[in-house]
């Protein structure tokens, strides 16, 4: 089987499978749990400064797709509940329980030089292997002038970054908010501050839905509700977008990366670490469906990677990188077009109605006797845009054929209709 252990900003694990700081990860018990079932390390959810945040009932709302599916979660649960002391001693026993697995505490203060600096040793004498710094919540603790609030700020990130470094020797892992224009910003940030990796995405601003008969959105906090983080499936495309952004910026390539966000099989962590991430984090699957999920990816991973000649993590670790450019570089002249392998085709009709409704007029129907019908593509008409793959019901009965033009590369830079073009 393919080796799965890998060391994150120097920080040795059994295998990429993290517990992201939540409420899986809230105390000994539960991250007890975690490693009894297999995950390589976990996140301790944030600690912050006694008296500990008080949360609220309820704290949860989905979205969901066919069968009561959760897509989307939305939560408003702070940090830690629990005193910091308790916290702490918890976590020195679990990591002298397990002193292989990664352990990672999450941390979140004001914007105080001396608050960091007296908790920092604290957190060290646990036995810890590493520091998150929670710059992403959005709810809650942003309004104290914490989470997100600090994580939109790219100089605040830099500074209370510097300070973790100066007084404390654990490896510095700064957590980003996707709230934010432009990821890269706060990223650089952390690098100019000493950090040893990011971590991303944390949770996005978001309202799930709205209870029309109380007219209050969802969660439901007495007669009132709020804006939450956004995690789940979901955000995955969200998250390996930003990921994708940092790990191909040139003054961070060399930046470890810890993919959040939406990643809840083996398939999902490979796709993170084929962009770049060299450890991945999991919440909400854990919550949805326990701890020992982490037997599949382990299993799916180690299979997968096996069968493509992959030995460890780091054979295929941003492999996908490079192919990934900004629109203005892609090649105009590439041409694909769809084709319908009839011997799949069950004569649904769907990619001729999206086509003839929505796209161009691509597909035509052919009826034949007894009702029967055939649909064709018309490569001439075809613009390769890919829905009728997108909403055909049967995998692999419409593939999309590359095809030779015989017009060698041209982007949009290179576009002779372009005014602004540059060679």
């Amino acid at each position: 089987m393919a080796d799965l252990s890998i060391n994150f900003a120097g920080i040795s694990s059994p295998n990429p499978f993290w517990l992201a700081s939540a409420p899986p990860t809230d105390k000994a018990y539960n991250v007890e749990r975690a490693f009894a079932a297999g995950w390589g390390g976990v996140v301790w959810k944030t600690l912050g400064e006694d008296p500990p945040a008080v949360n609220v009932s309820s704290r949860y709302s989905a979205i969901y797709g066919n069968n009561r599916e959760v897509l989307g979660f939305n939560n408003i649960e702070l940090i830690t509940d629990r005193s910091l002391e308790l916290n702490l001693r918890e976590i020195t026993q679990v990591k002298k329980n397990w002193p292989d697995r990664a352990m990672i505490v999450s941390l979140m203060l004001p914007c105080v030089e001396e608050n960091w600096k007296a908790i920092l040793p604290l957190v060290e004498a646990t036995g810890a292997d590493g520091i998150e710094l929670n710059f992403g919540c959005p709810h809650g603790m942003s309004e104290r002038g914490m989470g997100s609030a600090v994580g939109q700020v790219p100089e605040y990130v830099e500074m209370v970054t510097r300070w973790c470094k100066t007084h404390s020797k654990l490896p510095v892992i700064v957590k980003l908010t996707p709230n934010i224009t432009d990821i890269r910003l706060p990223a650089r940030a952390a690098q100019a501050g000493g950090a040893d990796a990011v971590s991303l995405i944390n949770t996005i601003n978001s309202i799930t839905s709205i209870d029309l008969d109380q007219m209050i959105a969802r969660p439901i906090v007495g007669n009132q509700s709020t804006h939450g983080g956004y995690c789940g499936p979901a955000v995955k495309p969200i998250a390996l977008n930003m990921l994708a952004e940092i790990a191909r910026d040139a003054g961070m390539r060399h930046l470890p990366l810890s993919g959040i966000g939406g990643i809840g099989s083996w398939r999902d962590a490979a796709e993170f670490i084929a962009l770049g991430a060299g450890s991945v984090q999991v919440c909400t699957a854990a919550m949805l469906y326990g701890f020992r999920i982490v037997d599949e990816m382990k299993d799916g991973l180690s299979r997968w990677m096996d069968e493509k000649g992959y030995a460890r993590i780091s054979d295929f670790q941003g492999k996908a990188t490079p192919a990934q450019t900004d629109w203005k570089n892609l090649d105009m002249n590439f041409k694909s077009v769809a084709q319908i392998d009839q011997d799949k085709c069950i004569q649904c009709g769907r990619c001729y109605i999206a086509c003839e409704d929505t796209s161009h007029q691509s597909i035509f129907q052919i009826k034949g006797d007894n009702n029967s019908r055939k649909y064709e593509v018309n490569k001439d008409e075809c613009v390769g845009c890919n829905l009728c793959e997108i909403t055909c019901p049967v995998t692999g009965c419409i593939t999309m054929v590359a095809q030779e033009t015989g017009k060698p590369y041209m982007n949009w830079q290179q576009d002779p209709r372009n005014p602004r073009r540059t060679a």
